[in-house]
């Protein structure tokens, strides 16, 4: 049988037996369990009703939580010209064309997220295997294939989260850190929430949000009442 450490073993003590409570209480529970030597990251986990399989079921959007996430988000931008300018002026860590595909395909990736100009859009679909399943591909529904290069990274820097689900119709995402507020966490947690649920898409049948879970990076997750993480 596997041994646990003390850090473990408490935090387990403490969220045995507690399921589907408010945000609140959940995020307390969150807080005062990550004692981890860094700051961990808060974590939201939404199991939905849907089979990401079929189009009409595929559950994808972006939304800028009103606290920022607490990470240092690294930007790539595919742009040409004034728009690799623009990209660089903005704050983008990363900004290239051919040379930065090269890059990609050589099996070093070092950004977060991708942006890229419509133009670029050819070299960029050749990365479509590599960039895809890591959620990295830019993408117009959640703008990230713009014209608007500064307002992209800008927002890629401030805070925004993209999620997309997975196929066992679950999102995921950090929202926050646990030095943040517990106002704060509760705000961004209800934001991320909001967001999932307006994306629900047209094929999506019966209980469409099923279960919410919060946890810390370093620890156990707890479910939270799905009326409470709506805020409704």
């Amino acid at each position: 049988m596997a041994k646990f450490g003390k850090r473990t073993v408490a935090a387990r003590a403490a969220f045995a037996g507690k399921e589907n409570i408010t945000v609140e209480d959940a995020v307390a529970l969150v807080k005062s369990n990550a004692t981890a030597k860094f700051d961990e990251t808060v974590e939201i986990a939404l199991n939905l009703g849907v089979d990401p399989r079929h189009a009409d079921q595929m559950v994808r959007g972006v939304v800028t939580l009103p606290n920022g996430t607490g990470k240092t988000v690294r930007v790539a931008v595919f742009a040409r010209g004034p728009k690799a300018d623009e990209a660089t002026a903005a704050g983008a860590d990363i900004v290239g064309a051919e040379d930065l595909m090269e890059t990609i395909q050589s099996g070093k990736i070092e950004f977060d997220r991708c942006i890229a100009t419509p133009d670029m859009m050819p070299i960029v679909g050749r990365l479509g295997k590599i960039l895809g399943p890591r959620n990295l591909m830019p993408n117009p529904k959640i703008g990230t294939v713009t014209m608007d290069v500064k307002a992209a990274v800008e927002a890629a820097k401030g805070g925004e989260v993209q999620f997309k689900a997975e196929k066992a119709g679950v999102v995921h995402a950090g929202v926050g850190k646990a030095s943040f507020s517990a106002e704060h966490l509760i705000e961004n947690i209800r934001a991320f929430v909001d967001a999932v649920q307006k994306a629900k898409p047209t094929g999506a049948k019966g209980a469409y949000m099923q279960k919410v879970s919060v946890s810390s990076s370093m620890g156990p997750g707890v479910s939270v009442a799905v009326d409470s993480a709506t805020g409704n």
